[in-house]
């Protein structure tokens, strides 16, 4: 878990949207996030990690659900922006690792 992982599940609970500093894998780089916390959890990837799961509302490949180990969140913070979960459109299941940043 991240050390503010109390923070993204207060964010999670309250809807609110977080912006989350990143390391994507698929891009060797840091990346900034403006996202919904989904949930903490092994998600669909069965690599045994639990994983940060935010959907990510300015995706540039489509695919707007997102996956990250606690060792690629450099920092998350809780914005004051209510999300609602109505806005998560369905999209195409993860294959293992496809996705998982």
């Amino acid at each position: 878990m991240i050390p503010n992982h109390s923070q993204f599940v207060e964010a999670l609970t309250d809807r609110k949207k977080v912006g989350v500093r990143c390391y994507s894998l698929p891009d060797s780089g840091v990346l900034d996030c403006i996202c919904a916390p989904m949930s903490y959890g092994p998600g669909e990837i069965q690599d045994g990690l639990n994983r940060y799961w935010l959907w990510d509302y300015a995706s540039p490949m489509g695919v707007h659900t997102l996956g990250f180990a606690p060792k690629q969140i450099v920092d998350q913070r809780a914005l004051g922006e209510i999300f609602s979960p109505a806005e998560f459109t369905s999209e195409p299941a993860l294959a293992a690792g496809s996705q998982a940043l």
